[in-house]
């Protein structure tokens, strides 16, 4: 887009925010404790709060791209959430009568599509919430809608669709539009950073969430695999899929993450053997201000790269300072066995192992749903294929999904290349954190997230800095599975030093 264009969406939009700040309770940037504290006070209700998004995602989504629909039920259910919370003494807590946007590749069984951005699966029904969506609700959730995220979770082509899908079209960053905004979980991390609703969720194979949460200014957690349920996500792997919160803020991310932790016998496997690391009490425990100390966090060679003499290298080296005046003890010079083997993700396994995974996977899920107008893989490439203008096929192709057409299963190579990933991460990540006693590393942005993925272990991002032109970066701290409590003290404490994060600027 031309950049006079882009100058004229950006005035539209600093407009409209000018005129919609300032009345009654101050949504913008609300945290969902002080939400609960404004249903507690009256100065406003879950009507109040899900009319201002959907009036917010109205007049911002055609610049942003950030959402693909919204629930048109929303009110309905904010409706009723205000009705229980006047009967109910403790209905002001938790996610009770708090607006969530979903990924659209996370499955609700009501009037909402779920379609992994692509045409193909408009009008399909799914059997059941996905697992995660049955905890929202659980815990007095309103689904506003679905978020606009890079098509199949950016695995149709081996380019990247630059945070593009075919029914949420292209997706914009909000602090400067013509930036990128990253994806997979694109319209998740555009939602949270400005303020289209209260909480997002997002989901990860390798990235999806670290890289949007990071260059949109918000906080990402990527859990431990199994943690959350994957049941009713559209699939990518079963070895490296995962569902977490994108949000403004630690304590927001936290709290959406307790919610939605724990067993589901839809993902039995994965949920019951990560299940053991759930801390009794919660993960809100663990936002602890001076959660630095004493934490031994590793900085590992390969990832602090920015030359000398740019914003991001003098920002991160005062952040590590900082770390080091909060306690931290930062181990330096250290490294990751077979580093440049894991980052190559064309020639690690991954694109061995993964496409023969994705077929089975969707395969399975598309076969479950009550209906659908596509029931394969081959059924989505043969859409694709007579559909070439909406697909923007000749621009993106398809390459992964002929690729992983032509897999009969689980064979040889792919046991051999998730052998040879297992034990890059075994060998790697894992055995230096066990021989340095670390608590974490830190990394910038999402440019460990392949270390983290092939071993199913977690990330949490935090707002780290903004560039020269103003755009975001973020800064990583990652650890074996089941370190999340580690993760939240440190990333805490972090978020609580620096207060990085400010507002959008929608700059062109």
């Amino acid at each position: 887009m031309a950049h006079h264009q882009l100058l004229l969406l950006a005035t539209s939009v600093l407009a409209f925010i000018a005129f919609t700040s300032g009345h009654g309770f101050q949504i913008e940037e609300a945290t969902i404790d002080a939400i609960h504290s404004g249903f507690k006070n009256g100065s406003l209700t879950s009507t109040a709060l899900v009319q201002f998004y959907l009036d917010r995602i109205a007049r911002l989504n055609p610049v942003l791209h950030a959402v693909i629909e919204v629930n048109p039920d929303a009110l309905r259910q904010a409706k009723r959430a205000d009705a229980e919370r006047c009967s109910c003494s403790h209905c002001c807590s938790g996610l009770h009568g708090i607006p969530v946007l979903l990924k659209d590749n996370i499955a609700t069984r009501d009037r909402l599509n779920t379609t992994a951005g692509s045409f193909a699966l408009l009008g399909s029904v799914v059997r059941r919430d996905a697992g995660v969506v049955r905890r929202l609700r659980r815990a007095g959730a309103i689904i506003l809608g679905k978020a606009n995220m890079e098509e199949w979770a950016n695995f149709r082509n081996l380019e990247g669709l630059h945070a593009w899908s075919a029914r949420g079209g292209q997706g914009r960053n909000p602090y400067v539009l013509s930036a990128d905004p990253c994806g997979s979980s694109t319209g998740s991390a555009i939602a949270a950073a400005a303020n289209m609703a209260a909480v997002t969720i997002g989901t990860e194979t390798d990235g999806s969430i670290l890289c949007p949460a990071s260059l949109n200014s918000v906080v990402g957690i990527k859990p431990t695999l199994g943690l959350t349920s994957r049941a009713g996500v559209i699939p990518i792997s079963p070895r490296q899929d995962t569902v977490g919160p994108i949000c403004r803020t630690m304590s927001d991310a936290v709290r959406v993450l307790d919610a939605i932790v724990g067993y589901d016998s839809h993902d039995a496997l994965a949920t019951k053997k990560a299940s053991r690391y759930i801390p009794e009490g919660g993960y809100m425990q663990f936002l602890r201000p001076d959660g630095l100390k004493g934490k031994r966090i590793g900085i590992p060679n390969g990832f602090f790269n920015n030359p000398n003499g740019t914003v991001q290298n003098l920002v991160f080296r005062q952040h590590l300072d900082m770390m080091r005046k909060h306690g931290a003890i930062l181990i330096e010079n250290i490294n990751i066995a077979n580093l440049s083997v894991i980052l190559d993700v064309l020639n690690n396994g991954e694109q061995i192992a993964l496409p023969a995974e994705f077929k089975l996977s969707l395969d399975a899920y598309l076969s479950d749903l009550s209906y659908s107008p596509v029931r394969s893989l081959a059924d989505i490439i043969a859409f694709n294929n007579a559909h070439p203008i909406e697909e923007r096929l000749k621009e993106f192709g398809q390459l992964i999904f002929l690729v992983a057409e032509t897999t009969t299963g689980i064979g040889g190579p792919e046991r051999t290349a998730i052998l040879e990933l297992k034990k890059l991460s075994a060998y790697g990540l894992e055995k230096l954190m066990k021989d340095q006693k670390l608590d974490a590393i830190v990394t910038p942005n999402d440019s460990a997230s392949s270390v983290l993925a092939i071993g199913g272990m977690p990330g949490i991002t935090v707002p780290a800095g903004y560039g020269k032109l103003g755009v975001p970066f973020g800064i990583c701290f990652g650890g074996l599975k089941g370190y999340e409590p580690r993760l939240i003290e440190i990333a805490y404490a972090f978020e609580q030093a620096t207060q990085v994060r400010k507002i959008p600027t929608f700059s062109p």
